[in-house]
């Protein structure tokens, strides 16, 4: 640009009319601050003093920023005189290049000088200064110091500037030790420069000890200076502490002061003395600038107070972007995105354009938010304007479409970036990983490694998500030697081990990394606890929480769900209370775990008190009605499930989980109709793709209820490919009802699936064996054999006191096994005596001795509980057993026998749902 107008040097007057008569001279003009009419006044020709002419007009146009008129200007120059024999324009020139951003153009014109005088190299300083160039100052400074320029009072603030930004104390200190001997240190500006040199570079011991030394501190300057150190390094107390210091001594605060002291206010704690500093600013109108009002919404947005931020955002007459976007990012900060969207709105009616900070704001919006295609529109807008390649644009777009699930845009975002720092190869892993592509999550963890970029925990936290979704036991390993081998083990990473080996299936790792935690905090005890409840160890899971209550550390709420879940699926119901009186005592929202008490007292067979903790909860979401439904389905109270359902219906919208809930309530009462609608509202009125496990439990429905032939034809009709768990189901209807033509073909496309679940297995086995085909049978157990798989032996337990006795087929280990089998013959007597009860051996599908088959009925496990639960529980109490298998019906038919010739009620949960039994009935009506 300069060379140009070096070639073309004609002024470009503007198209009004030059005036003949001056009444004013050029300076006075300048004065009054009005660029345009200094143009019309300049002479053609300027030989005779063209320092008293020029001059004030480059002041005029860095003062009002004018680039594009000091380019003029300098050719004007060029053409009537010599800039290079003028010392002093030629600095003007530095000066106005420096101030309207054009450090180029300052640079030429300070290279081309022959003489350069102290204010000369102090314009070039402070050029690079002000355009965010500190290491330029530094070279600048040691050329000063090689050519022996000695520095005067206005160098210091420049130099002592650029060290701060650099944080660079040792500079800094070097240029305090030459002010001291140039005698500048007592030179007021001197002082506040240092004293903000200090704070920047984090000495703020130093600072203070320079603000001390100052003796007549009437100097408000002095005072911001100090207190806007302490604000900047978050000493907020300290530095509202000096405010009130500054208000005793009697000085009266100006602009800067009040911008310092509302950013002290960093938090929710400072809001009253936010206001009491607002309060004053209205009082005092000339404090009210456009920098004040914008420092007001900054305080508003972080204490949290965004409709206070608001209402003085809607009274600034002069609305610049950077208030708008303080706003915006606090809409974002206090988790307010659908308002964040609106005041966008707001923003673009408004005329404005989006900068990079506003960009950020929305697409952070955007992914948390779920709005892809809002932020597809933004990324539109960012790639038309180039801030896509941005580095935090680029890492916000990458987090965007982590969110929104869309990875293959997130993947393009990443490739798309030019430059890629710590922060956008975790993003973009992450995203991965959270996502369930863990190869890929894996396969950019190794590109990374062979850059020189170091992995922080956040990192091998993503990484070890993706070995989570895997659940490779060997990758996970590799990775935490990786941590130990880089000394990244600290105990958030511990923590994330204990429960990424607890997800893989290896409790024996987990445990070993949980002890080997010296300092263990709350997530560790969570992280162990929620691994034995995951591996099926309910009752490691318990005891370590007791442990972990004597200890000085609080459970949180995942704590207290995992110790919830662990005695709901013993059915304890003792320990569940205990924690439920736990939460009450340390005043813990029941509101949060609701949903986790409703699931225990229905598992734990206390429907009544799920529903009375149910209707505690002033605000439901959708898991607590879910939960609900569900126990009700659990109990066999289908029509209250349904009920509950539709009235949830009125005010939530159902997903999949609910519609399963009440699709397992219907079938488990036998409402096949209402099964059947159910099913067509989920798919055509909510637009929901049913779940596998949604078509499994209709085919259970219709198979219940002996509609075989439409469950059948409904299983040809699925979109996708039937589960082993939908033929499965088929087959144990085809197995009641005796419907051996498509059992047989639910046999043969349950085998060529090749499941890896031992259940499947013994289901077909069983089928054979109840046929008499003990050949095939047999086949089938060596196929299992062959495949590692072993079938789960059947297993009771019951809580009796203060522990959970558990109990398997014919078990003789217990300590007290010669009086609970005594108390089981006896009971076994009466019921044959009184009750007419003759042992149905066709249950029993072992190719064995009628007399045989007989015993192995008399030995279920839940028969030794029930016997261990009459022998040691109070009279008129249920006994409450559990049972990891489905209960046979020679049980069932026990079960009713005893609860009616022994007058206690017996609640009985197997694989399948509540059995309660009173008086000879039991509440699923023999059907399940």
């Amino acid at each position: 640009m300069l060379i140009q107008t070096q070639i073309n040097p004609t002024l470009k007057i503007p198209s009004f009319s030059r005036k003949p008569i001056q009444t004013h001279t050029l300076k006075d003009i300048c004065l009054r601050g009005n660029l345009k009419e200094a143009f019309q006044s300049l002479p053609v020709s300027s030989n005779d003093h063209p320092d008293e002419t020029y001059a004030p007009v480059l002041e005029l146009c860095a003062q009002k920023k004018a680039l594009s008129q000091g380019l003029q200007i300098h050719a004007h120059m060029i053409k009537s005189c010599s800039v290079s024999e003028s010392v002093f324009l030629a600095t003007k020139l530095v000066f106005m290049y420096g101030k309207c951003g054009s450090v180029m153009n300052a640079e030429k014109v300070f290279d081309q000088m022959g003489q350069r005088s102290i204010f000369t190299w102090n314009a070039m300083i402070g050029a690079y200064v002000s355009n965010g160039k500190p290491f330029e100052v530094l070279q600048t400074y040691k050329e000063m110091r090689v050519l022996g320029v000695s520095l005067d009072a206005y160098s210091f603030p420049s130099l002592l500037k650029a060290s701060g930004s650099l944080k660079n104390l040792y500079l800094g200190a070097e240029i305090h030790g030459l002010a001291v001997k140039f005698g500048y240190d007592s030179t007021v500006c001197v002082v506040n420069s240092l004293v903000a040199m200090y704070a920047k570079c984090d000495d703020l011991f130093g600072a203070r000890r320079l603000f001390g030394r100052i003796e007549q501190k009437d100097d408000v300057v002095s005072w911001n200076s100090i207190i806007s150190a302490y604000s900047s390094n978050g000493r907020s107390m300290e530095a509202l502490e000096l405010f009130r210091e500054m208000q005793k001594a009697g000085l009266d605060s100006n602009t800067y002061t009040v911008v310092a002291c509302l950013q002290a206010c960093e938090d929710y704690s400072f809001r009253k003395l936010g206001k009491e500093i607002h309060a004053a600013v209205l009082k005092s109108a000339q404090l009210l600038d456009a920098y004040v009002a914008g420092a007001l919404v900054a305080m508003y947005v972080r204490c949290c107070k965004m409709s206070e931020a608001v209402r003085t955002f809607n009274k600034l007459e002069e609305k610049d972007k950077v208030a708008w976007n303080s706003v915006l990012t606090g809409f974002i900060q206090n988790g307010m995105c659908s308002e964040a969207l609106h005041f966008f709105h707001d923003f673009r009616n408004a005329g404005e354009k989006p900068d990079q900070v506003t960009v950020i704001s929305i697409l952070v919006a955007c992914g948390r938010l779920g709005y892809l295609l809002n932020g597809m529109e933004l990324h539109a807008y960012a790639i038309k304007n180039g801030f896509d390649l941005d580095l935090q644009v680029g890492n916000t777009l990458i987090d965007m479409y982590a969110k929104c699930s869309c990875v293959n845009y997130m993947g393009y975002a990443f490739n798309r970036m030019p430059d890629k720092d710590l922060i956008s190869w975790t993003t973009v892993i992450a995203g991965y990983a959270q996502n369930s592509y863990a190869l890929k999550a894996f396969e950019l963890f190794r590109e990374l490694q062979l850059i020189d970029i170091d992995v922080d925990p956040m990192m091998i936290g993503s990484i070890l998500l993706a070995c989570s979704e895997l659940a490779c036991v060997p990758q996970v390993k590799e990775i935490h030697g990786y941590i130990m081998r880089r000394g990244l083990s600290d105990v958030v990473l511990r923590n994330m081990i204990v429960d990424v080996y607890g997800e893989c299936g290896n409790i024996d790792y987990a445990v070993q990394t949980f002890e080997s935690i010296q300092f263990k905090d709350v997530v560790s005890w969570t992280s162990m606890i929620s691994a034995y409840v995951h591996n099926g160890l309910a009752n490691e899971a318990l005891e370590l929480f007791h442990i972990l209550n004597k200890t000085n550390i609080h459970p949180d709420s995942i704590a207290l769900k995992s110790a919830l879940s662990a005695a709901s699926s013993l059915s304890a119901l003792k320990y569940g209370k205990e924690i439920h009186g736990f939460i009450i005592r340390q005043n813990f929202s029941e509101g949060s775990i609701a949903s986790s008490l409703v699931d225990m007292y229905s598992r734990c067979g206390m429907v009544e008190n799920a529903h009375t903790i149910f209707k505690s909860i002033q605000s439901k979401d959708l898991v607590l009605w879910t939960s609900m439904i569900n126990a009700y389905g659990m109990h066999g109270h289908g029509k209250v499930a349904i009920d509950l359902f539709n009235k949830m219906k009125e005010n939530l919208t159902p997903d999949h989980v609910a519609f399963l809930s009440v699709l397992y309530a219907c079938s488990h009462s036998g409402l096949t109709a209402e099964g059947r609608q159910f099913f067509e509202i989920m798919k055509y009125e909510y637009q929901l793709e049913p779940w596998p496990e949604h078509y499994a439990c209709l085919v259970d429905l219709l198979g219940r209820a002996n509609c075989l032939e439409e469950a059948y034809e409904f299983v040809k009709s699925m979109q996708m490919a039937p589960t082993a768990e939908i033929w499965c189901a088929l087959l144990r209807a085809c197995q009641v009802h005796s419907n051996q033509e498509l059992g047989e073909i639910a046999v043969q496309k349950l085998l060529e699936l090749g499941s890896t679940n031992p259940g499947h297995y013994v289901l077909v086995s069983n089928v054979f064996a109840a046929k008499g085909r003990c050949k095939d049978a047999e086949k089938i157990r060596s196929r299992m054999k062959e495949r590692g798989l072993k079938k789960s032996p059947g297993c009771s337990w019951i809580e009796v006191g203060n522990r959970i006795h558990t109990f398997m087929a014919r078990d003789k280990s217990h300590p007290e096994c010669h009086h609970i089998t005594k108390k089981l013959d006896q009971i076994t007597e009466k019921v044959e005596k009184e009750g007419g009860y003759i042992a149905q051996t066709k249950f029993v599908l072992h190719n064995v001795e009628e007399n045989e088959k007989v015993k192995m009925l008399y030995g279920h496990s839940e028969r030794l509980a029930i016997a261990y639960g009459l022998l040691k529980t109070a009279e008129q109490t249920p006994i409450r057993v559990t049972k990891n298998l489905r209960v046979c019906g020679d049980c069932h038919t026990f079960c009713k026998l005893v609860s009616k010739l022994f007058g206690r009620e017996l609640v009985v949960r197997d694989a399948n749902r509540f059995h309660h039994f009173e008086d000879g009935v039991c509440s699923c009506g023999d059907f399940w």
